[in-house]
């Protein structure tokens, strides 16, 4: 039998959090945080940055890494199609006959499916020296803006079902090059993590008649105790189910199911909201704060349940105690379930407490 934990209590001992989203729990142990914080801010060494970089396949007017396209001496955003791509726009003849041949016996033990769809690559600013957190709300609404100019190109196409639209910062996320920029896949399939989503907000509103984030994002402003920042139009939230330890999500406060239905001045929010979110992360630690980031809204399959999905990003940053010292899913999160040491509401606090202006704001930072 379950042993519930009364919420007051949660803060003293180990206990499972459920997450409504993905219909799964993550172990909380905040005992092992009571030692006193330890974690050091750290002065790592910086390289001086440049506006451009002439070795750079990102910057204005260089060779991309496929050594033959050359991109235009762009000034704003810029999007090209990814030189490697994980999907191929175009199906074969043995992909469309998706699974393999086999006896109906074993088959549903081996099953496979084609898939086609667009990878593209989004520059977000012209200069190398940048990140989202150093950049205006007036230069990352240019970045909103290119999002739902391909969001709606892309959903056009008759076999993409998805957009996943998502930034990868930092080394330690798997990203090599500095160049602020981010990806956009569409996909003819429905991910799992937007499928996990979708099949969650759907079982809520069929036995609640209303809509889970739009419910959870009340819940939370009604105490506050894990809001990091809200503006008219979007709240930055550490989830009561966070994974990660600084992991933060920002939910639309109007039900709004996918980018193209931001009003001007919702998309100015957003800004504020992505620029607020990444400047309280480098804040923390004194470092340019890694982290996934990706955008889950409305399927473009022209479905039914696209009316179900709330629009929300997720920040997935890794970093734990300082600027080297990180989080990794290991052993007991990867063979039983996800765990994290300190708690959601801790988490939240510590980023209420990192100023809103850069700590790089006045500094010499390029060459």
């Amino acid at each position: 039998m379950m042993n519930e934990v009364h919420m007051d209590n949660l803060a003293n001992q180990s206990h499972r959090r459920w997450n409504p989203l993905t219909s799964s729990w993550v172990l909380c142990s905040p005992h092992r945080a009571k030692r006193p914080w330890l974690g050091q801010q750290e002065n790592i060494p910086k390289a001086v940055k440049k506006q451009h970089d002439a070795t750079c396949f990102l910057c204005p007017s260089n060779m991309r890494s496929d050594g033959q396209s050359r991109n235009p001496a762009y000034a704003s955003t810029f999007v090209f199609p990814n030189d490697f791509p994980a999907v191929q726009g175009e199906a074969t003849s043995e992909e469309n006959s998706a699974t393999e041949r086999r006896s109906p016996s074993i088959s549903e033990l081996f099953q496979a499916e084609s898939v086609r769809g667009q990878c593209h690559v989004v520059c977000f600013s012209p200069r190398h020296d940048l990140t989202m957190a150093e950049m205006t709300i007036d230069e990352i609404v240019l970045v909103i803006d290119t999002w739902v100019d391909e969001y709606m190109r892309l959903g056009t196409l008759d076999y993409i079902d998805y957009v996943q639209i998502f930034e990868n910062k930092g080394e330690a996320m798997g990203c090599s090059n500095p160049h602020p920029h981010g990806q956009i896949w569409g996909t003819s399939n429905i991910p799992e993590e937007p499928s996990k989503e979708l099949r969650s907000m759907r079982a809520y509103r069929q036995s609640h008649g209303t809509c889970l984030l739009c419910d959870y994002a009340a819940a939370e402003v009604s105490n506050a105790i894990r809001v990091v920042h809200a503006n008219p139009s979007f709240l930055c939230i550490v989830p009561f189910w966070a994974v990660w330890p600084y992991e933060i999500m920002i939910v639309s406060k109007r039900h709004i199911t996918a980018l193209p239905e931001l009003s001007g001045n919702e998309r100015r929010d957003l800004a504020d909201a992505l620029r607020n979110v990444t400047c309280r992360y480098d804040n923390l630690f004194k470092t340019s704060f890694p982290y996934s980031m990706g955008i889950h809204q409305a399927p473009t399959d022209g479905g039914q349940t696209a009316g179900e999905l709330h629009l929300h990003l997720h920040f997935y940053p890794p970093l734990l105690r300082s600027a080297t010292v990180k989080k990794f899913l290991v052993g007991f999160e990867m063979l039983a379930e996800p765990q994290r040491d300190i708690t959601a509401e801790e988490a939240a606090e510590r980023l209420r407490q990192c100023s809103e202006v850069h700590y790089l704001s006045g500094h010499e930072r390029n060459g």
